[in-house]
């Protein structure tokens, strides 16, 4: 039995002990340390890894070839995302050891909008070495789209305490996203700032970005008695102009941060890499402080009263507009930090990334209930699992349809989001 135990979507590094990789392509150039773009995973067999196997990828005018290390990891470095046919060469496996009965082999790996692809290789025979990989790869994408789902969970948390504070559906809370990656990467590549004093510095940039937005734009209109449909559409357009303009000044490439190749961390049958790991921690972390925050704290039940009905809570003595700027800066920083996460699980960072994440994020706030920041958190974890975990069974290129899906048949049935509350209209 074998399970390919492949580095999550976005991971895109093997441990050192992975030897080198040796790739050829047309015309022949040993190009590997170069390429952002990976195939990879962990070859393991019923006694445990399998070790000195080759692998090799073709595909778009290229080939190449890695030999699986002693704890099974291979990786190959393709210069550019596509359709790759990728085989296992049988006359290298150890003794004893063969692909199950009807393994496809060669088989074709496609890229899905990350620089890492993955494909899965069963050896030996039996149901139950298929149930052990299945079960290894369940808990692999488990971890990965809970990951993925805190992560989700950081923009969404900022979307949500927005909408239930002012009732506006932001549509340029994508670029908040973006805005915090490309500061990051300003600070850390263009001023040579330490990766962690740039992370800090791009949060805090995303924090300004929502104090301004609040300031020259949001609180005017709520002034002058705009409608929510008409802010809806201004917001539409301030997305558009925010991601143009950031286009024109950072260009339409994919860049890295530094540190976004990083090693696995393997945990028994379960592999993760360690930005990946770490994006939970800070998430997990950031959501309890801003939990914390809206339960006990002073300002806190005062956002939560805005929330509830901001006409009391002014004229219970709170200061309505100041709960809101406070909310739009939060927002902006935790949309910001979301931003620097993503670009480390793609990994990359471009002028339209807010784009490609914020239809996630409207799923995950709705599916927990508009309004509701706990809503958002349940809503996004469950966003993220079933993007990651569908991939066993879907296409990579289908994953985020799928999730889509849930969200479509949650709202049928219940409106109002998992955690939402049942309103009565008319």
């Amino acid at each position: 039995m074998l399970v390919l135990l492949g580095a999550p979507a976005a991971q895109a590094s093997l441990p050192s002990s992975v030897p080198a990789v040796h790739q050829t392509q047309l015309p022949a150039a040993t190009q590997a340390p170069q390429f952002e773009n990976r195939i990879g995973g962990v070859l393991r067999g019923a006694d445990g890894p399998i070790a000195g196997v080759t692998v090799t990828a073709k595909g778009n005018g290229f080939e190449g070839e890695a030999t699986s290390g002693p704890n099974g990891a291979w990786s190959i470095g393709v210069p550019e995302q596509g359709t790759y046919e990728v085989e296992v060469d049988e006359g290298t496996l150890p003794e004893g050891v063969a692909l199950a009965e009807g393994q496809e082999n060669p088989r074709q790996v496609t890229f899905a909008n990350t620089s890492s692809a993955t494909t899965l290789f069963l050896f030996g025979e039996g149901i139950v070495s298929q149930q052990a990989t299945f079960l290894d790869t369940l808990a692999e994408r488990a971890l990965a789209g809970f990951s993925f789902g805190l992560l989700l969970a950081l923009s969404a948390v900022g979307l949500s305490l927005i909408f239930g504070t002012t009732g506006l559906t932001n549509f340029a809370h994508g670029e908040m996203v973006t805005v915090g990656a490309v500061l990051a990467f300003a600070f850390s590549a263009t001023l040579g700032l330490p990766i962690g004093v740039a992370i800090v510095l791009g949060v805090i940039g995303g924090g300004l970005l929502g104090y301004v937005q609040d300031a020259g734009l949001w609180k005017p209109l709520r002034h002058r008695g705009t409608g929510l449909v008409p802010m809806m559409i201004v917001s539409i357009g301030l997305a558009l102009a925010l991601r143009y303009t950031i286009q024109f000044f950072f260009g339409g490439a994919t860049q890295q941060l530094p540190g976004s190749q990083s090693a696995i961390i393997e945990f028994g049958s379960v592999a993760i890499s360690r930005n990946n790991l770490t994006s939970l921690i800070v998430s997990l972390v950031t959501i309890l402080l801003v939990a914390f925050l809206l339960l006990r704290t002073r300002i806190g039940k005062a956002t939560r009263a805005v929330a509830d009905n901001p006409a009391l809570a002014a004229a219970s003595g709170i200061d309505v507009d100041r709960v809101i700027r406070i909310v739009w800066v939060v927002g902006g920083m935790l949309a910001a930090l979301g931003g620097i996460l993503w670009a480390y699980y793609r990994p990359g960072v471009s002028y339209n990334m807010g784009q490609q994440i914020l239809l996630l994020v409207f799923a995950g706030v709705t599916l927990g209930g508009l309004g509701t920041v706990f809503g958002a958190l349940v809503g996004s974890i469950i966003v993220g699992l079933f993007v990651e975990i569908s991939t066993i069974w879907l296409e990579a290129d289908l994953k985020y349809v799928g999730a889509l899906l849930i969200l479509i048949l949650v709202l049928l049935f219940r409106p109002q989001g998992i955690l939402g509350r049942s309103e009565r209209i008319g």
